[in-house]
């Protein structure tokens, strides 16, 4: 039995209505919704220590966890399987990626993305979406939603322009800053989530130092 086969089954025992684990078979999309964020969150942390194997296959495999169930519970209501996600993404990859399974030229990055955005148009007219945004997550963090509503409107040729972006309260002049910010960010090809948050570890990492600091001085005055 092969890695996927076995998740599956073991999901497939721990929500068994009579058998399996009272936890695991009372969760609903909502009540996992603070899992999958915190799992994606823990996986992102092991990215940043690639070197440890152990964890970055472990935190891997609870994000793999949290597709298995939420698959597991959509089977166990009849609306679609794990291998409908897996064909799904398949599909979505094949389709995508003309450049290599088709015979379209795409030489650069810059031309990948760009036939991406053309496809995805095409695939987003059957879906009735209004807008090249309609496909950001509404519960992104606030940094990195402005980011890819940036690059969105980036890819289908609005740019903003700093001068017309007007503040009425202090509130809308420090959003307005950050929204450049994420401006910059995507010019220089940085990510302004994984920027903001190296800063502030670098931040934190200057104040251990000086609490520390504080406290040898309080030692020594005592």
């Amino acid at each position: 039995m092969d890695g996927i086969d076995r998740l599956h089954d073991i999901m497939v025992r721990l929500r068994d209505p009579e058998k399996g684990c009272p936890w695991d078979r009372v969760q609903t999309l909502e009540t996992l919704k603070p899992c999958v964020l915190e799992e994606a969150y823990e996986l992102l942390a092991a990215m940043d220590n690639p070197g440890d194997r152990d964890n970055h296959v472990e935190e891997l495999g609870d994000v793999l966890l949290q597709v298995m169930f939420q698959a597991v519970m959509a089977e166990q209501e009849g609306r679609f399987t794990f291998d409908d996600v897996a064909n799904a993404v398949s599909d979505k990859l094949v389709r995508r990626h003309p450049h290599v399974f088709g015979d379209v030229d795409a030489k650069d990055p810059a031309a990948v993305l760009k036939n991406w955005e053309r496809i995805k148009k095409m695939e987003h007219r059957k879906e009735k979406r209004h807008s090249a945004l309609d496909g950001v997550p509404p519960t992104l963090p606030a940094l990195l939603k402005a980011q890819r509503v940036q690059e969105k409107a980036g890819r289908n040729g609005f740019e903003v322009d700093d001068a017309k972006i007007e503040s009425r309260t202090k509130e809308e002049e420090v959003g307005n800053m950050l929204f450049a910010a994420c401006k910059l960010a995507r010019r220089l090809k940085v990510d302004a989530e994984s920027a903001l948050a190296a800063a502030t570890e670098r931040f934190a990492a200057q104040f251990r130092k000086w609490e520390q600091k504080a406290k040898r001085r309080v030692k020594a005055a005592k």
